[in-house]
């Protein structure tokens, strides 16, 4: 199973059950056809996106939870289900977090671990260690993801 790094507060704002769940992932570059459909593990980085889109984001508890303080463990697993560029294929789901100009990678099946396990990210997709695979995996078919 492969891994994306996304920055805090927003891998957060994807595995937080609010009104306004972040079902969009902005990216320069196209969602690779290998993933569409495939679980992906969600890490969050190791350091905070240093200039949220909302300069107030981190403290609208709506769109961000008790989680965006985690950094460096993977929160969840999710699927990409799509991929298009800004205003090509966009619906009420980019309406909320797609950004002009980038691709909108579109998120569903959002298993948030109950314990975030401790790894070190990558750019792009990576491969976690068997170890961290290992943690993740127990909680997937344990069904102890909330």
């Amino acid at each position: 199973m492969r891994a994306l790094t996304i920055r805090q507060p927003y891998a957060d704002a994807i595995v937080q059950p609010s009104d306004a769940p972040k079902r969009i992932e902005n990216r320069s570059w196209p969602l690779p056809a290998r993933y569409v459909g495939v679980p992906v593990l969600l890490h969050a980085a190791a350091a905070p996106e240093r200039k949220p889109v909302l300069p107030d984001a981190w403290a609208i508890p709506r769109l961000y939870g008790d989680r965006a303080d985690l950094l460096g463990v993977i929160l969840a697993a999710v699927t990409f289900t799509a991929c298009h560029f800004d205003r090509d294929g966009c619906d009420d789901q980019c309406a909320d977090w797609g950004m002009r100009q980038v691709f909108h990678w579109q998120i569903a099946n959002v298993t948030t671990l109950d314990q975030p396990v401790p790894a070190k990210g990558q750019q792009q997709f990576w491969t976690p260690p068997d170890d961290v695979l290992a943690a993740v995996q127990q909680q997937l078919t344990a069904g102890v993801p909330s």
